[in-house]
């Protein structure tokens, strides 16, 4: 995933109301700009912090710019901006550079579910014989102390825990049901579900896992231009 427009560096003056946060540029002028995270962002949003934002070169757009990567404990790059891992995603099973999705399959975004919707779904080919593939997508930039374990989710998620149940029933189903963690963190080597702060989701996640549904987490590779989905990482159950 590139940028169009190269990054814009400067640093967090404030984070608040959920989606803003008060940047100061390089310049020494101070801007608002939109923050496109619903989670709390634990350790991602500390003030003064060095972050890069993108351009819309909207200048029509309420607020022009877009708060991307944050630089946790001044040294790791970490992504905020949630939208971007299901792009990293999608550009590496549309790559075929995902070992666990082999095949001739078509991708589809956002598919339906009985209650909702998941965020991919793989259909093979009539000559692969095999049943749709559901995947979810979760982006993990909590690591909690310097030890390389990323944790998720970072606050309570009724959301995060409804998609585990529809992925189980899917399996149920016959079909093939994913979780895939995007760690868009260069701090964290390996993942587990954060079990003290929802332990209602830690529980949800090895009892899925035990009844078969699948659990990946793939680390992210930054360059000065974007971001790359880079190699898989282990998952603590």
């Amino acid at each position: 995933m590139q940028y169009e427009l190269p990054l814009i560096e400067g640093r967090l003056i404030k984070r608040y109301k959920r989606f803003l946060a008060d940047i100061r540029l390089a310049d020494g002028s101070e801007i608002t700009v939109h923050c496109p995270n619903t989670g709390s962002m634990k350790r991602c949003a500390e003030p003064d912090s060095r972050v890069w934002l993108s351009d819309s070169a909207n200048p029509k757009r309420k607020y022009q710019f877009t708060w991307e990567w944050v630089e946790v404990d001044q040294k790791y790059k970490a992504c905020v901006n949630t939208g971007r891992p299901n792009r990293l995603v999608e550009e590496a099973l549309l790559a075929r550079s995902i070992p666990q999705f082999t095949g001739d399959y078509q991708v589809v975004r956002e598919p339906k579910v009985e209650d909702g919707r998941l965020d991919f779904r793989l259909d093979f080919a009539p000559a692969e014989g095999q049943t749709p593939t559901y995947i979810e997508v979760k982006s993990v930039t909590l690591l909690e102390q310097d030890n390389g374990l990323g944790c998720f989710p970072d606050a309570v998620t009724a959301r995060g825990l409804k998609h585990l149940q529809r992925l189980l029933v899917l399996h149920q189903e016959g079909h093939r049901a994913v979780l895939l963690f995007c760690v868009p963190h260069e701090g964290i080597q390996r993942v587990r579900a954060a079990d003290h702060i929802d332990p209602a989701y830690a529980k949800a996640l090895s009892e899925v896992v035990k009844q078969g549904v699948e659990v990946l987490a793939y680390s992210v590779k930054f360059d000065h231009a974007g971001m790359t989905l880079l190699n898989e990482i282990p998952v603590d159950i």
